[in-house]
């Protein structure tokens, strides 16, 4: 039997559930690929980016022939690099094996797929039982059961899933799943949420309490630490000089100009001695860090020595490398 909270959910979603190209079909790819585009990405920004790449590779087969560079250079601009390596390596692991996973531990092994989007491609594309618990389905079961377990506390995580899944109806997953993410996204927003006209709002306990800007509870995050960054974009002859960050830090597999911080001393030195500072401090917000950068114009007489993992490229071809978006901020400010 379907509980009140689930029916209402059910009822609310036939009516103001959103419009979205991936809801059309039960493509495990095409709901799959959205799911991690959405990670960390506003609706409206990812649905661009599923376009694209929907139009650029329109089965898992072609995603998986691709490079790494042409998978991140469609990426850029999306930020956290790792789910388009991610990306790219479930979808050759998917091709390799000949279709998707239709369980969800078989979806959990795909690199980059966690519990959440195991259990929406599960649901969505394979009709499974399997509830999705995401920051709007956390938000939305603790302001109405009045729950202050923190959201990612061990017992938080555990007790939350189990009550997602207990709401979700067995024959609905597909519907609920959506119904009760597009509920946390649209009427129970994390700031301002639409309680005044809410279909919950008689049984909601955080309503009926006034704790609803108190829920859900969260353990405090990680401290945001400063970092300082330096580059030298070094012109000799219409060519400059790039480089692919390596695995270990920030932006892995993507493009930058010269770092001195890969410099010597010396090296440093004498770039720095000719050059023109372009921008300082230019400020760019990652998850955990911000970054400060500074940014120098070097229009050399002849090609400096640089470590061996710099090459030299046509300025004409930079397009063609996936950048940072802070780099790309930086090549803005080129005179």
């Amino acid at each position: 039997m379907i509980s009140d909270f689930s029916q209402t959910l059910l009822r609310w979603f036939a009516e103001n559930g959103r419009a979205l190209p991936w809801r059309q079909t039960t493509d495990p790819y095409a709901i799959w690929l959205s799911e991690i585009i959405l990670q960390q990405t506003r609706v409206e920004q990812g649905r661009e980016y599923w376009e694209r790449f929907m139009h650029r590779f329109p089965s898992v087969d072609l995603l998986a022939a691709a490079s790494e560079d042409e998978v991140l250079r469609l990426w850029q601009g999306l930020g956290y690099y790792s789910r388009a390596r991610n990306l790219h390596a479930a979808a050759r692991q998917v091709a390799s094996l000949g279709c998707f996973p239709q369980t969800l531990d078989g979806l959990r092994s795909l690199p980059g797929v966690g519990d959440y989007t195991a259990a929406a491609v599960a649901s969505i594309a394979f009709g499974l039982p399997e509830a999705v618990v995401d920051g709007n389905v956390y938000r939305v079961l603790a302001r109405h059961f009045g729950i202050d377990t923190p959201i990612n506390s061990t017992q938080g995580v555990r007790d939350f899933r189990l009550l997602a899944q207990e709401l979700l109806p067995q024959d609905q997953p597909s519907a609920y799943n959506q119904a009760i993410m597009d509920f946390g996204a649209i009427q129970c927003t994390p700031q301002s949420p639409r309680c005044l006209i809410c279909p919950l709002a008689e049984s909601c306990a955080a309503l009926r309490e006034g704790k609803v800007a108190d829920l859900p509870v969260k353990l405090q995050k990680t401290k945001v630490q400063t970092r300082r960054l330096a580059y030298i974009y070094i012109r000799y002859k219409s060519e400059v000089a790039i480089r692919r960050r390596p695995a270990g830090d920030i932006w892995q597999g993507l493009w930058e100009p010269v770092n001195l911080d890969t410099l010597s001393p010396e090296q440093r030195t004498a770039l720095l001695a000719d050059a023109l500072l372009v921008a300082h401090d230019v400020r760019h917000l990652l998850t955990h860090r911000r970054l400060l950068a500074d940014f120098y114009l070097l229009e050399a007489a002849r090609r400096p020595a640089l470590p061996e993992e710099y090459r030299w490229v046509h300025e004409s071809a930079l397009d063609e490398y996936g950048k940072p978006r802070l780099v790309e901020l930086l090549l803005q400010r080129l005179p």
